[in-house]
């Protein structure tokens, strides 16, 4: 792998379907912020690409609901996000949309050119369909019981109990979540990708980086939880997924007879990257492919954990195919931001949105991205907590930072009137403390270029500490009345740390940064005795109670917290008639035995008190066969009977889930009757 000459670097383009919440910012847009400007600041050639994902059912189903276009959604969330971005200090080179005509076009070209390639196979299936809504239901709007672990909240595309990779007709007494009620199967044409055919290599390729024996990244680079997601996807056995839906917004599939169809948003929304690439490259007078088929140019995608199968397997898939494409130099994602105890939940309004933190707090856009940058969720989820917040930016920013640079300033006025003294004789500390500023930027710059952004701005700060340190123990305000010589070397190597801060703190920091090198009237690495700098201004505030209380009382307000944040969200409502149709009863397991070709299942036979069947169940994990044999349970009785790995499953043993993913029979709390109802 040869030194890059240029990078690509992307951001996971958001769903214009909502504002933005803290949890998309530290979990994509923060970091990849953060990297390009430490790329910038070292010259690089560096294109920063983002824009609005405006496609999707999601979309389509909120216009009908409010009455209106799905353009219009989209288009006042575009503006509302794009917005946030300027404010808070996110500079993409080009924040672009997948509404735009440009990138239908090339939307369509790539279908069209992969198409005509055979990379895509047709097939007509069944797939399920909203009768009250008159439509095919996406992937994700088909939940149901996962047949592999018969974990319930199972979508259509993926268990996230269990990781397993599904078909919305695999799942097990399948719900529209646009109805709530039961989707009929209709029959429906659609192109997909072959995914199957590719694990061969992509498993090299994520193992080795080795693409046709040319290294291509350096896995040792990636984050484990990429490389782990990716892996385990292949190993589970890759599947064909479908790159067309049946829907009236998106890009229209460029086939004749495909009337009524677009792209699979998921096909869609990556080749957004390369549009809004396009368009950069002709408003800037570059050539757009420099930036995708040079194999001297870096592709770094950002994103966040629900992201890295689109980005670590199938747009890579997809890249290849196509031919001419570079293939992604590293997937730094990122876990999930929590907050307050509980999991972000826009349908809960349990955020802080991040155009309201904006409102609330003008002028402090990089106190938040510094605590962001603290807490950042690299390799495990993380909180955000108010009162986290303030005393960070108390105790570290306000306190530590703030406190050194504002010293420094105020004493150089005071003594030299502003003017920056010469360095004289220098003491064991002094070159200690002198050398800590060459390491301090070395060590920043090197845990960028891993991806390493908390520990890097850890590593900056931990200057200020040195700074603040080294003021305290030569107390300069003291020796100015003995040494006046000596006061001069200090002050000086206190300005020079103050210079080295307003770069280390450049990349995390860019408003902070901007206004201590105008405090100190220098745009340069060095800073030189004789130099004026300008008057002393505070760089921040303390954030008071009065703040926080008000922002704690909002969350408050605006939603129910609930008692066990870990508890899945409930499912849609639904009508008396409905419950009535449920036919639960109790049960006793007869035999027991593993399945013969899953190792999370075992084969039940059970006494239903009515008849005795089989159910396939997914304990096996939770308890051993010959210790259930005589159990009382409770059983699902009306549930049609489904194939579960080959065997006939009637009905579904009901199961309690705690935290913790432990599963405990729902058992009466004295024997009944076999078939006794419960109700």
């Amino acid at each position: 792998m040869n030194k890059a000459k240029r990078y690509t670097v992307t951001a996971a383009l958001p769903y214009a379907n909502g504002p933005l919440h803290l949890g998309h910012i530290a979990g994509c847009y923060l970091p990849a912020d953060i990297y390009v400007r430490y790329l910038k600041g070292k010259g690089e050639d560096v294109a920063f690409i983002c824009g609005s994902d405006e496609h999707g059912a999601a979309i389509t189903l909120r216009a009908k609901k409010e009455n209106t276009t799905p353009q219009h959604i989209v288009d006042t969330n575009h503006e509302i996000i794009k917005n946030a971005f300027v404010d808070f200090g996110i500079k993409f080179d080009i924040y672009h949309r997948t509404s735009s005509k440009l990138h239908h076009e090339t939307a369509a070209q790539f279908f069209t050119e992969l198409n005509d390639k055979g990379s895509f196979i047709q097939e007509t299936s069944e797939q399920f369909y909203d009768q009250e809504h008159e439509q095919f239901l996406a992937d994700r709007y088909v939940t149901g019981t996962c047949p592999k672990c018969d974990s319930d909240g199972a979508y259509g595309d993926q268990c996230e109990k269990c990781g397993s990779s599904l078909n919305a007709t695999d799942l097990i007494n399948p719900k529209s979540t646009l109805s709530g009620k039961t989707p009929v199967l209709k029959e429906t044409s659609h192109w997909y990708l072959p995914m199957n055919k590719h694990e061969e290599w992509l498993k090299k390729w994520i193992e080795t980086g080795k693409l046709n024996g040319v290294q291509q990244h350096d896995p040792s680079e990636w984050r484990k939880q990429v490389i782990g997601q990716c892996k385990s996807w292949i190993d589970n056995g890759l599947q064909p997924r479908s790159i067309t839906r049946d829907l009236d917004w998106g890009v229209q599939v460029p086939v004749e007879g495909a009337e009524g169809k677009v792209l699979y948003v998921w096909f869609d929304a990556p080749i957004g990257y390369i549009s809004a690439t396009k368009q950069w490259a002709a408003d800037n007078n570059k050539n757009w492919e420099d930036y995708w088929k040079k194999d001297d140019t870096a592709l770094i995608h950002f994103i966040g954990k629900d992201n890295i199968v689109f980005h670590g397997i199938i747009f890579p898939i997809i890249l290849k195919e196509q031919g001419d494409y570079i293939l992604p130099t590293n997937v730094p994602a990122n876990e999930f931001l929590n907050l307050e105890g509980d999991k972000i939940s826009t349908s809960r309004n349990w955020a802080v949105w991040l155009h309201e933190y904006l409102e609330d707090f003008p002028g402090k856009e990089d106190e938040l991205r510094y605590v962001l940058t603290s807490i950042a969720p690299e390799t495990k989820d993380s909180e955000f907590t108010w009162k986290d917040y303030q005393a960070r930016v108390n105790n570290e920013l306000v306190a530590i930072f703030g406190n050194f640079i504002n010293r420094s300033v105020v004493l150089t006025h005071k003594y030299y009137n502003g003017i920056v003294p010469s360095l004289g004789e220098l003491t064991a500390e002094d070159s200690e403390v002198l050398a800590s500023i060459k390491t301090t930027q070395q060590n920043v710059n090197e845990l960028l270029s891993k991806f390493k952004f908390r520990d890097a701005q850890t590593e900056a700060m931990q200057l200020a500490r040195i700074g603040n340190k080294y003021l305290a123990d030569t107390e300069p305000w003291k020796l100015i009345k003995t040494d006046e010589e000596r006061v001069k070397t200090i002050m000086n190597i206190a300005l020079q740390i103050s210079n080295a801060l307003s770069i280390v703190f450049g990349p995390f920091l860019p408003k902070t940064s901007n206004k201590l090198r105008a405090i100190l009237n220098n745009n340069t690495p060095e800073l030189n005795a004789g130099h004026q700098i300008n008057a002393a201004e505070l760089l921040f505030q303390k954030i008071e109670d009065e703040a926080i209380d008000a922002q704690i009382e909002k969350l408050k307000t605006t939603t129910v917290k609930q008692s066990n944040p870990k508890a899945k969200p409930m499912k849609d409502e639904i009508t008396f008639d409905d419950f009535t149709k449920i036919d639960i009863r109790t049960a006793t397991i007869l035999t027991a035995e593993k399945h013969p070709d899953a190792d999370k299942l075992l084969k039940l036979t059970v006494d239903t008190g009515i008849d005795v069947r089989t159910v396939v169940s997914g304990i096996a994990e939770h308890y051993n066969p010959e210790d259930i044999v005589g159990k009382q349970v409770s059983i699902l009785m009306n549930l049609a009977p489904r194939k579960i790995r080959g065997i006939e499953s009637k009905g579904m043993i009901l199961m309690a889930e705690n935290n913790e993913g432990e599963l405990a029979f729902v058992s009466p709390e004295k024997a009944m009757d076999n078939g006794g109802e419960i109700r």
